[in-house]
């Protein structure tokens, strides 16, 4: 009687063994690999910094980003310096306009500029790598076959194209940047794919009568979302110099709307007159949110590699 009793007990003990490692999943032990990354982890917490600046910056701010202040405008150097007293907090810019409020928002334009770059790579690429990948062929050829045309071509000449002719805006610099984001993307995921369909998986899949559809979005795409999740962060950066590169040839956004990279291009053309203010501020944001995301997107390689799991 007291063996059975002892069986089950550690029979049961088994099973509850067996279900604890069960319920950790891959991306739990991705996660806490990222936690313990503190590089990582202290760039998450200086970009949340840069994110609440962004927020609740306008709350302290007592001058919007067009407002010229006509009382210093005689002397820049002298009167534009940064003062707390008279709410001019980073200085004025070389028209005379508050360069905290700018500088926040060309932070923001900055910001959204990368993260909607990177997912319309990250829509765009998977989707178009996939059908190639997943269906091979002629269709395959044939996609692939465009896709190395594009990137035969500079993509900057395409985003200059694009802005020339559709004219400077936020949509024209979006569509701009989408087409050549995504581009990369495709040939990474197309690759993946080909290897994911020969897996035992999907073959067990198609033999048990699971429609192509289904194979796709239940098996292909969960098991490509770490190679693509890693490669949209460190896009973000890229997507961040692509504008600022754009900008500082006078070619991104038009004004009064600003940029990061815009704002360095104008304080660095008047640098020489000792306005160096109108360069460092800028500057100091646009280099820390490309380090950050950097790091982040190293992290989260680090977490998401088959190798460490």
């Amino acid at each position: 009687m007291f063996g059975k009793s002892d069986k089950a007990a550690d029979l049961a003990g088994e099973v509850t063994d067996h279900t604890a490692i069960q319920g950790r999943s891959l991306w739990r032990d991705a996660l806490d690999r990222f936690l313990r990354n503190k590089a990582a982890m202290a760039c998450v917490f200086v970009l949340g910094l840069i994110v609440v600046f962004v927020v609740f910056g306008p709350l302290l701010a007592q001058w919007s980003n067009e407002e010229i202040d006509w009382s210093r405008m005689g002397d820049i150097v002298r009167d534009g310096r940064p003062n707390i007293e008279n709410g001019h907090y980073f200085g004025l810019d070389e028209l005379g306009r508050d360069l905290y409020a700018r500088v926040i928002q060309a932070t923001r334009t900055s910001l959204l500029v990368g993260l909607i770059g990177a997912a319309m790579a990250l829509i765009l690429g998977t989707a178009y790598g996939v059908i190639a990948g997943f269906y091979g062929g002629r269709l395959d050829a044939g996609m692939m076959r465009f896709v190395d045309i594009l990137l035969a071509i500079p993509t900057t000449l395409i985003i200059i194209l694009i802005l020339v002719v559709a004219g400077r805006s936020f949509i024209t610099l979006f569509i701009a940047l989408g087409a050549v984001s995504w581009l990369t993307m495709s040939r990474i995921v197309r690759a993946q794919t080909l290897t994911l369909k020969t897996r035992e998986f999907i073959e067990a899949a198609r033999a048990g009568g699971v429609s192509e559809g289904a194979i796709i979005v239940r098996h292909i795409l969960p098991n490509l979302l770490g190679v693509v999740i890693v490669y949209a962060s460190l896009l973000v950066p890229e997507m961040i110099l692509a504008e600022s590169f754009i900008s500082f040839l006078g070619l991104g956004i038009a004004e009064p709307n600003t940029s990061l990279g815009r704002l360095i291009a104008e304080g660095a053309g008047t640098m020489a007159y000792g306005t160096l203010w109108q360069l460092l501020f800028p500057l100091f944001f646009y280099v820390t949110i490309i380090i950050t995301m950097f790091f982040i997107g190293d992290g989260l390689r680090d977490a998401l590699d088959p190798k460490d799991r």
